[in-house]
């Protein structure tokens, strides 16, 4: 986990590395963005932002709170609007391709005393499609089989408010897979589940990859190296780093200020990380 004191430095930069698309048919980039400023009613939020993201590529986005993780997501999903520059999404308008993306969004909003089930919260990511306001057979089997694939078919029939933490982001993923098969979304999935649940998440995420592009924003780089290839380390501006060269000097640029960080899988030293 990261744990740290925040002290943004205005200038850091983002990086990503660029890989060409070992799939067939899959030659134009998932994600282009291109000289890119973006404001809060004047406030600068992002600034000269230049991103690309292959298909099939594994991205995960981090840096501090109020550097603009969730503003670029917003801004690739078309749900926020750049002052300039331009997006694209599958080689078009986000606001129209954002159908081809499910996303689960950093916090879910619900009433635990609402009588809903677990297949109900599924079939919620089928609704962007579904015009006449009635669930198809298609659309049923589509939930079944993306509650399946998240190993929790056997909770279809069950309030979604009894399951634990872990269950109910695995949940929200199966939705957002639910609607959509090119591209996954995720906004900080990691908070609030414990360090096994965390394993198991990014082990479905590694599954996945296998057939999609992942992008995910989070403050646990814990397993960065692991399941990612890519890291987008954004501070209101953005540069480029493939995840092996993620070293502290690189985070101390990012996050600024004192921050400890402790690896799951590596020893953290002053110049960078030693294998145990």
């Amino acid at each position: 986990m990261l744990l740290n004191s925040y002290n943004p430095k205005s200038n850091a930069d983002i990086v990503m590395r660029e890989k060409p698309s070992s799939k067939r048919g899959d030659k134009e980039p998932v994600i282009t963005i291109r000289d890119l400023d973006f404001s809060y009613e004047g406030i600068p939020g992002l600034a000269g932002v230049n991103l690309t993201v292959e298909a099939h590529d594994s991205v995960c986005i981090v840096g501090p709170n109020g550097g603009g993780k969730t503003t670029l997501i917003k801004l690739i999903l078309g749900l926020l609007q750049p002052d300039r520059g331009e997006i694209r999404l599958f080689g078009g308008n986000p606001r129209v391709t954002r159908l081809q993306v499910g996303y689960v969004p950093q916090y879910a909003r619900y009433d635990p005393l609402f009588p809903v089930t677990v297949l109900d919260v599924v079939l919620m990511g089928r609704l962007g499609g579904n015009r006449s306001g009635r669930y198809a057979r298609s659309d049923r089997e589509a939930a079944l089989s993306a509650l399946e694939e998240m190993r929790l078919i056997d909770t279809a029939d069950r309030s979604f408010a009894t399951l634990s933490g872990g269950q109910q982001q695995r949940v929200l993923i199966a939705r957002a897979l639910a609607s959509a098969t090119r591209m996954l979304i995720l906004d900080e999935p990691t908070a609030n589940i414990d360090a096994k649940t965390e394993v198991d998440l990014f082990e479905l995420l590694q599954e996945l990859n296998t057939r999609m592009t992942i992008l995910m924003a989070t403050h646990d780089l814990g397993f960065v190296s692991q399941f990612f290839k890519s890291v987008v380390c954004v501070n209101h501006q953005v540069v480029v780093h493939p995840t092996s060269l993620i070293t502290g000097e690189v985070i101390q640029e990012i996050y600024g200020g004192d921050f400890r960080m402790v690896r799951h899988d590596h020893r953290c030293a002053e110049g960078g990380h030693e294998h145990g």
